[in-house]
C-alpha cells in the first residue's frame, strides 16, 4: 500500500497532466484556427501524449491499492500572441513538470517506496527528452524571427515531426 502523502502527491500529478493536455490542445486549436496546421497537428499529438502520461499515473496509483483522483481543471489560455509565445509557454510549463515529477521523485525515495522510484525513471527520461524537443524549438523559433515565409517551412517542419510521431507510435 502506498503511503498518503506520495498518493496525494501523484494525484496532484495527474492532474498537472491532464491540465498540460488541456493546455497542448487549446494550443493547437489556437493554431489551426491562426493557419498552422502543422503545429496544430503537432500540437495534437503532444494532448494525447500527455493524457496517456496522466494515464499511467492513474494506473499505477489504483494498481498499488490506492485510490487515483480525477480533480477540477482550470479553463486553459485559448488566446496566444504567436507561436513563440506559444512555444515559450509550453518550455516554462514542461519545466514546472519536471520539477513537480522531480519532487515526487525525492518524497518517493525520503519514503523509502522504491517501487515508485522505479515507475517514475520513464517519467524523469521523458521530461528530459520534452525539455530538449522544446528547447530546440524555441531555438529554431528565435533563428527564424517573425518571417511569414520562415514561419511557414516552420510549420511544415512541425507537419513533419507529427507525422514521424504518429508514426513511431504505431
Amino acid at each position: 500500500m502506498m503511503k498518503e502523502n506520495i498518493v496525494n502527491a501523484i494525484n496532484h500529478q495527474i492532474k498537472l497532466e491532464e491540465e498540460s493536455s488541456r493546455l497542448y490542445l487549446a494550443m493547437a486549436s489556437w493554431a489551426d484556427a491562426n493557419g498552422f496546421p502543422g503545429t496544430a497537428a503537432f500540437l495534437y499529438e503532444h494532448s494525447d501524449e500527455e493524457r496517456m502520461h496522466q494515464f499511467k499515473f492513474i494506473k499505477y496509483v489504483n494498481e498499488r491499492g490506492a485510490q487515483a483522483l480525477c480533480a477540477a481543471l482550470e479553463e486553459p489560455a485559448n488566446e496566444y500572441k504567436d507561436l513563440q509565445d506559444i512555444f515559450e509557454q509550453i518550455y516554462d510549463h514542461e519545466q514546472m513538470i519536471t520539477r513537480s515529477i522531480n519532487a515526487i521523485y525525492d518524497l518517493a525515495f525520503a519514503e523509502k517506496d522504491f517501487n515508485t522510484c522505479q515507475f517514475l525513471q520513464w517519467f524523469i527520461m521523458e521530461q528530459d527528452e520534452e525539455e530538449a524537443l522544446f528547447g530546440g524549438i524555441l531555438d529554431k523559433l528565435n533563428l527564424i524571427g517573425g518571417a511569414k515565409g520562415n514561419l511557414y517551412h516552420f510549420d511544415n517542419y512541425l507537419a513533419g515531426e507529427a507525422a514521424a510521431e504518429a508514426t513511431a507510435e504505431e
